[in-house]
């Protein structure tokens, strides 16, 4: 074994969960390597050609708020931009891109390439160096040690991964790249609860075999409507590309069921539990057998290539099964499959044995990151991924670690959900999951997490520059707002213009701007847009004054809740002696061991009398000297 390196932080994978981690890592100023099986795979999208979608998008944002790269590549690399949810409330309108897979693959890489104190390197990790409950180091496959302070574990599905093809199957990461097989049997010794997942993606197939003129066209939002991920983002957008959406019909189901014995997942060979809210065709059809269609959207996987991928149809059935399935779709009849569907099973631990650091309790300096903790997604891989990253390169430093809480963002909910729930089959965040939706927006995230990545040593002077003046620019405007008063027959003249029923007077514009009718464009058409206010900052000020009754409200929550957040319990603190919790109380406890009265009130199975027992206990525990 040759010892040719010593880091401060080593990422083991550099998908989308390994990226942010090694970058927030470095940017900290920690010796950082990330370790990848293939340099040719950094950023890989082995599934769908996107970033955001509903809540995902507000990860992306949370995520450059904080200083990730995420969204600066989805903004470079896209090819169309749709905001999801425009008909519904503001709290969960959702920002998604369709990207060039290839450019953001290439963008991510020399984004990495360029960042100071980071080390890239492609090789396999076949084991962690573990000493007296410490991380150490690693090893890899070409006999090399390399020692760390902290090691970030960010595998993706390659971990232990298995491709599924009906009867077929064999030991095999994405997009044909091999498994990680030696690193599973390491953490698993060193007392880290590994499960079986898996996750499945659909055929890749040709531009020129699908007849797109029997298919319903998708859109993207007009040029003047788009927005950028990044708070950093000012350069001109408009979509490039078409997307489409097509429909399986009862034929489609007919093949499926008659085949279903010859599925992978249904004849017994998977054993991991797939995603909920991501689902096989095969087990859409069999779930929901009172529906006669299911919709497939097609697109683009780049600018500089004719594949075309089939959102909605993955699959593990055999390649025979998949070419009737597919030509049974209206516009799919001459299909040309390149790359048939595929299911691939992989390691993940079960995340109730991580802290809210993402530290893993049994190993000290060991972290994971993304489809490792049992979720699925890019996006909430890199949201984990920065905070893992983040952690570990403070810790090696010597410095605090940041713990987000629900109250904070959608990344500081999916954490929360993970260390303290538990997973039961691969997690998707989405906007429900989240209780304080109307204050987490997808628009106000500079301003919650911005400070916050400055604090901890994230944010760049440019980025907390751009952020001070943007803050300047609202309030000057909502000042102006609460000041300027529009008179009634400039008000009603506006209205009837763009065939509103006029109102009956004028009044303050701010007061004005409460009426579900009345926006900001159509004030501003009367008194100006304010110095430096965008399209993007005028649907964020309208928001805040139209909902400022019930953001209130949930501040307050907010606030309520924060008392037992506040209410800490100590590592050492003995469950099994508190007869009055109940048996499963006791054990959950005891197991997740939560930080606080808030975190504990959110395991399942701990009740509210559970946590009222609790608080009578940490009350009258002596007070330590």
């Amino acid at each position: 074994m040759n010892h040719l390196d010593d880091y401060d932080v080593i990422v083991v994978g550099a998908g989308h969960a390994g990226i942010e981690a090694a970058h927030a890592a470095a940017m900290l100023g920690a010796r950082t390597a990330v370790f990848t099986i293939s340099l040719d795979f950094i950023g890989n999208m082995p599934c769908n050609p996107s970033i955001g979608g509903t809540a995902k998008g507000h990860l992306v944002r949370e995520l450059d708020a904080l200083g990730g790269l995420m969204g600066r590549a989805a903004d470079e690399t896209y090819l169309q931009s749709r905001m999801l949810n425009r008909g519904k409330g503001p709290a969960v309108h959702s920002l998604r891109v369709q990207t060039d897979r290839k450019r953001y693959h290439m963008v991510m890489k020399h984004l990495l390439e360029q960042t100071p104190n980071l080390y890239i390197h492609q090789a396999e990790i076949t084991g962690v160096d573990i000493a007296d409950g410490k991380v150490r180091g690693v090893f890899t496959n070409l006999d090399g040690y390399y020692g760390a302070k902290c090691v970030v574990i960010a595998t993706g599905t390659s971990l232990g991964g298995r491709i599924f093809v009906g009867s077929a199957h064999y030991d095999g990461g994405p997009d044909g790249q091999h498994a990680a097989t030696a690193l599973t049997e390491c953490l698993r010794a060193a007392g880290l609860p590994l499960r079986r997942f898996k996750t499945g993606t659909p055929a890749r197939v040709h531009r020129r075999s699908i007849a797109f003129d029997r298919l319903q066209r998708q859109p993207g939002d007009p040029d003047d409507q788009l927005q950028p991920f990044s708070f950093l983002t000012r350069t001109p957008m408009h979509n490039k590309v078409e997307c489409y959406i097509a429909y399986t019909n009862p034929e489609t189901h007919r093949i499926i069921r008659e085949n279903i014995g010859r599925s992978p997942l249904y004849g017994g060979l998977i054993e991991g539990v797939g995603p909920r809210y991501c689902p096989s065709i095969e087990d859409k059809v069999m779930r929901f057998a009172d529906k006669d269609r299911h919709q497939v959207f097609v697109e683009p996987c780049g600018e500089d290539t004719e594949e075309m991928y089939l959102q909605g149809l993955s699959s593990s059935l055999p390649e025979d099964v998949q070419n009737a399935m597919y030509h049974s779709i209206v516009g799919f009849e001459k299909l040309e499959i390149m790359r048939p569907a595929y299911a691939i099973e992989y390691d993940c631990v079960d995340p109730t044995a991580l802290a809210p650091t993402l530290e893993c309790k049994a190993v000290q300096g060991l972290y994971g990151a993304g489809q490792f903790n049992g979720t699925s997604g890019y996006e909430e891989a890199a949201a984990q991924g920065l905070l893992a990253g983040l952690n570990a390169g403070r810790a090696a430093l010597g410095k605090s670690q940041l713990v987000l809480g629900r109250h904070t963002s959608y990344l500081g909910t999916l954490v929360d959900d993970l260390v303290t729930k538990g997973v039961m089959d691969p997690y998707r965040m989405m906007t429900s999951r989240s209780e304080y939706r109307l204050t987490l927006r997808q628009d106000n995230a500079d301003q919650r997490l911005t400070p916050i990545g400055r604090e901890y040593g994230l944010v760049q002077d440019d980025r907390w520059a751009k952020y001070q003046h943007t803050q300047q620019i609202l309030e000057a405007e909502r000042r102006r707002l609460h000041e300027a008063h529009l008179r009634t027959a400039d008000l009603r003249a506006a209205m009837e213009a763009v065939g509103l029923a006029p109102a009956a007077e004028g009044g303050i514009a701010e007061e004005l701007l409460r009426r579900p009718e009345i926006s900001y464009p159509l004030v501003a058409g009367i008194i100006g847009w304010g110095e430096g206010i965008t399209p993007m900052l005028a649907e964020r000020l309208e928001t805040e004054i139209k909902y400022a009754g019930y953001i209130a409200r949930q501040d307050r929550m907010i606030r309520d809740v924060a008392r037992h957040e506040k209410t800490l319990i100590p590592e050492d603190f003995c469950y099994e002696n508190l007869t009055g919790l109940t048996l499963e109380a006791r054990e959950k406890l005891s197991r997740i061991r939560p930080k606080n009265l808030g975190q504990a009130g959110r395991i399942p199975g701990v009740s509210p009398s559970d946590v009222a027992q609790l608080s009578i206990a940490l009350a009258a525990r002596p007070l330590s000297r």
